[in-house]
């Protein structure tokens, strides 16, 4: 029985046995004047025991310090590894970037809607706009780190208020359907967000060894592998997204280490 009949898989494997500078068949058709950039990383797991997550964090903040013309960056979940007293000392980290920069909440990050709010200065479903574009942030977990379908009223809302704008993206930590080993079947959020005809892309976190892009009803949804964190893909690494004036919309993951381009796609 196929269970998912508009889904048609892209590229969701890892990269580790490919590095190369191209998308698809052919080099990246970066845009010729960029009028948005912004840069999503996940799972940076601030306080796992037996990591070196305080080296990850500022070989990240430095590779995101060596981009050019950063808009802004999203931190997409699992910004810290389960203990609430950590969240404070994780935003001192990010405050060190000289960009803004906004979260969502992942199933790692163990505090109460309130708790995060205060703490981070946002709330757990948000979102905002960056010139031209509509940002779309939005919870998958709770306090008990339990994986969650996304709030389809406050998602319709935002998506109903931006829907004149020429291009939403949307991040929301877990995946919401069943494609990868961690995600959550959400058909009805799933089609709900691939309604609207001007959302490009719907970024996520959460599978450390997936980094690749999935498709539904012609939507594509990326991931970005980790930048911390215990398991997962041997190298570290982060999306970055840009928006052309011609509204050519791009999205190529790229390494923390020397910023190796390991995929890209055209959105």
């Amino acid at each position: 029985m196929n269970r998912r009949p508009f889904l048609q898989k892209i590229s969701l494997l890892g990269t580790s046995m490919m590095t190369m500078p191209f998308m698809g068949y052919g080099k990246i058709d970066f845009p010729n004047a960029t009028r948005l950039k912004f840069i999503t990383a996940s799972d940076g797991h601030w306080g796992q025991p037996d990591t070196d997550y305080e080296t990850s964090h500022s070989n990240l903040i430095e590779a995101i310090h060596g981009e050019k013309d950063v808009d802004f960056v999203v931190f997409n979940g699992d910004l810290i590894h389960d203990d609430p007293a950590l969240l404070p000392q994780v935003k001192e980290v990010y405050n060190r970037l000289k960009v803004p920069y906004y979260v969502t909440r992942g199933n790692h990050d163990r505090v109460s809607e309130g708790d995060f709010e205060r703490i981070m200065g946002q709330t757990t479903n948000f979102s905002f706009q960056s010139k031209d574009s509509g940002i779309l942030l939005l919870d998958c977990s709770n306090e008990k780190g339990d994986y969650l379908c996304a709030d389809q009223g406050f998602a319709k809302s935002i998506l109903d208020e931006y829907a004149s704008l020429p291009q939403v993206f949307v991040f929301v930590h877990i995946s919401q359907n069943d494609w990868t080993r961690h995600g959550v079947p959400c058909t009805d959020f799933l089609n709900l967000i691939t309604s609207y005809p001007n959302v490009r892309a719907t970024f996520h976190g959460h599978d450390h060894d997936v980094d690749g892009q999935m498709i539904y009803r012609k939507i594509p949804f990326l991931w970005s592998g980790h930048f911390g964190g215990s398991w997962g893909n041997p190298f570290p690494s982060y999306r970055v997204c840009e928006v052309g004036e011609d509204e050519k919309v791009i999205s190529y993951l790229k390494t923390v280490k020397d910023g190796t381009i390991l995929n890209g796609h055209t959105l």
